[in-house]
């Protein structure tokens, strides 16, 4: 990561963190009021091939002993009323702000994978995670819609976990690195505002 890239990461997540304080905060206590405890989930999630962080969200789910994979159908039920909303508007990932500040993630780049996917497909994710994990990416904008109808036709976690595996996994990998090669902070806000242009639409 280049140092004019951490240095707007670092001043926008911090003036996003100002103007956005209220907005959090009325999140977190409809969260605490319909939900009950806890208002965030945090997830473990790879920075590097050998280094993993914890991915902050406001939880959207019921918690779990066990959870793991990504979330398809098998995991719906579990899904709150609040939740819904969250994940649809993105709502979700203000707290990741803070993984932004800590040096975690990026606003723009690849979305940080889980811990299994990296180790099944280490040679794919050596190159992918050279670049620092980010909010939103190219493939996070073109993959998104795709990969939720893919999930949404799997019946259990264990199809889930294949059609993940074996479709979103290379396609979104060959688009994170498309935008690693030709990355410039024109294109990096050119994402920023079509992924924000995408959200407000679907509100």
């Amino acid at each position: 990561m280049t140092a004019g890239k951490r240095a707007f990461d670092v001043i926008a997540a911090l003036l996003l963190g100002v103007i956005l304080l209220p907005l959090m905060a009325a999140v977190a206590l409809a969260i605490r009021w319909r939900d009950g405890a806890p208002v965030l989930h945090v997830s473990e999630r790879m920075t590097a091939p050998d280094r993993s962080f914890g991915l902050v969200k406001f939880r959207t789910m019921r918690p779990v002993a066990a959870d793991a994979g990504v979330t398809g159908p098998d995991k719906a039920d579990r899904i709150t009323p609040t939740g819904r909303f969250l994940r649809r508007t993105r709502l979700d990932e203000l707290p990741q702000l803070w993984n932004i500040l800590r040096g975690e993630m990026s606003f723009v780049g690849p979305r940080p994978p889980l811990r299994d996917y990296v180790e099944r497909f280490p040679d794919l994710y050596a190159a992918v995670l050279r670049s620092r994990p980010g909010i939103t990416g190219l493939a996070t904008l073109m993959m998104a819609d795709h990969e939720e109808r893919l999930l949404s036709r799997c019946a259990t976690a264990a199809e889930t976990d294949a059609v993940y595996a074996r479709i979103c996994v290379p396609r979104k990998a060959r688009l994170d690195l498309m935008w690693q090669r030709r990355r410039t902070f024109c294109f990096d806000l050119w994402i920023l505002w079509q992924t924000i242009r995408g959200r407000l639409s679907r509100r």
